[in-house]
């Protein structure tokens, strides 16, 4: 090894709720949950990321982040070789000795993530006992924690959720006396997070954390005082991890557009007793600024079809945004898991008669794709390029993961990443 909610603008009161899902079994084309520490190794600050995995982990991670050789990025790979696949090398002394190593050259670290791949799971490497170990050893300095990010029978997404999730026991039991308190739960870009926290405090709502924190030690306790607000859909194991805890989880649609992100913010606002002057007079402004920036993109993309191959599970949330505020057509909606509790408020507003696809059969799905004939497909890296060349325009699922997309001042951004491809393709044929 080296109180009464707020009025939400829908127009289909049950819209999808009903609809029949076709499940699908079969190929599936999707990246790892290691892709996930992408964008968790930048929100917590003075965490690292140590996967217990091969070179193809090493090389998948390090160029889907586009690491130059010479930057210190917080994640690494303790290369699982033959001797270790062989079992002529003890690989949990190995793994100590990578891990020493790592904390003697890197002594900001404050959390260190031993993340699970293919590789550690084949061998049966026992990721839970190292870290409890290692835990011990390097204690109070350094926590130590596992979870897994292998690729089997998973979406990439998923390793967030494993993650988070990993992290919820180790968060302090919150007083039985204590005044309640707004837990947003799911990674979110700096800027994002900060332009919620002055809306939030724009309500009177002050008391807000942010799961996973930007730093290891800001852990937010959490017991029947906490308020859940989901600002991925991906989080399942998460979420009933907190509720086990006693939080309660409050149902929103996902800050995605002006209506999805009004909607997630009337949940926090009703929780908290304010007022619907508070909240107007909090939200009219970015509301404005929103609606000016959909309306340019809503040039180009009212009318056009899209389709949706599973990968991320965002793409009902994306489905409503661009089928109701930009006034696109959708041909089918495919999902990798459809969580019908988180997803309500999601589902009651898609346009009725909606196709929708849970999990994945790719070649049967490719016929549907080439049947429908959309304006645009948004799927995986390893279906873009084939899809191209038969001249189909895409966008990269993955995208709409890695660039901040959430809130009212970037519904213009998220709209701009759908007409890029079909300006791109337009002058590709003038």
């Amino acid at each position: 090894m080296s109180a009464v909610a707020f009025p939400i603008a829908v127009k289909a009161a049950n819209g999808c709720q009903d609809a029949p899902v076709l499940r699908e079994r079969g190929q599936h084309e999707v990246f790892c949950g290691l892709t996930g520490i992408i964008w968790l190794h930048r929100k917590i600050q003075d965490a690292f990321f140590l996967v217990v995995g091969s070179r193809t982990c090493a090389h998948l991670i390090q160029s889907a982040a586009g690491v130059m050789i010479f930057a210190e990025p917080r994640f690494a790979t303790a290369i699982i070789d033959e001797r270790d696949l062989a079992g002529l090398a003890d690989a949990n002394a190995e793994l100590d000795r990578v891990v020493n190593q790592l904390l003697a050259r890197r002594p900001e670290i404050k959390l260190l993530f031993l993340v699970g791949s293919c590789p550690s799971e084949v061998i049966k490497l026992d990721l839970s006992r190292a870290a409890s170990r290692l835990s011990a050893q390097h204690s109070p300095s350094v926590r130590v924690l596992n979870y897994s990010g292998s690729g089997i029978e998973t979406t990439f997404t998923q390793g967030e959720d494993a993650c988070l999730a990993s992290m919820v026991p180790e968060l302090p039991v919150a007083a039985e006396d204590s005044a309640p308190e707004l837990l947003v739960v799911g990674t979110l870009a700096d800027v994002v997070e900060d332009q919620f926290i002055r809306l939030l405090g724009a309500m009177g709502i002050e008391r807000v954390r942010f799961f996973p924190p930007r730093r290891a030690s800001d852990q937010a306790p959490v017991g029947p005082h906490t308020r859940l607000l989901l600002a991925q859909p991906f989080l399942a194991d998460t979420a009933r991890a907190l509720q086990a805890r006693g939080a309660q989880l409050l149902s929103a649609p996902f800050p995605l557009g002006i209506e999805g992100t009004r909607a997630w913010l009337q949940a926090a606002a009703t929780a908290f007793d304010v007022t619907p002057a508070i909240f107007e007079a909090a939200v009219a402004a970015p509301t404005a600024r929103a609606s000016a920036a959909l309306a340019r993109a809503k040039l180009h993309l009212e009318g056009k079809s899209i389709f949706f191959f599973p990968d991320s599970q965002l793409e009902i949330p994306l489905a409503r945004f661009l089928s109701r505020e930009l006034g696109m057509t959708l041909a089918e909606v495919g999902t990798p898991y459809l969580h019908r509790q988180h997803m309500a408020q999601e589902l009651a507003m898609l346009p009725e008669g909606t196709f929708l696809s849970e999990g994945q059969h790719v070649e049967n799905q490719l016929e549907r794709c080439r049947a429908a004939r959309p304006d645009m497909v948004v799927c995986g890296l390893g279906l873009a390029n084939p899809l191209e060349s038969e001249g189909m325009t895409t966008k990269w699922s993955i995208e709409l993961v890695f660039t901040p997309i959430q809130g009212f001042d970037q519904a213009g951004d998220l709209a701009e990443l759908f007409t890029r491809p079909l300006v791109r393709r337009l002058r590709l044929a003038a």
